[in-house]
């Protein structure tokens, strides 16, 4: 089971506005929009993008590593870690 299950209808909520903020970015060019007020538009875009990794890697270390340490011990759940720091390391070079 993934650790965002309890989170799915959330998640999928917050997918889709960020789906109609990227089609409004898709219209601002197609309009020649000033291109601040599409730079603008994008950071909030990627803020959500970051709202919605935020709570899967939430849900990764609440669950997935929490499953392991009680499932497979101290091995199962170092490798849960390491995949939470990789995935961070992913989201602070973004």
């Amino acid at each position: 089971m993934t650790g965002y299950r309890h989170d799915q209808d959330r998640l999928r909520r917050r997918l889709r506005r960020i789906e109609g903020q990227v089609r409004g970015l898709q219209r601002m060019v197609a309009d020649d929009t000033y291109c601040i007020d599409v730079l603008t538009q994008v950071s909030a875009a990627t803020k959500a993008l970051q709202s919605v990794a935020l709570i899967l890697l939430d849900g990764h270390l609440a669950h997935c590593v929490q499953d392991a340490v009680a499932d497979g011990g101290t091995a199962a759940a170092d490798t849960k870690v390491a995949e939470a720091s990789r995935a961070i390391a992913r989201l602070l070079r973004a």
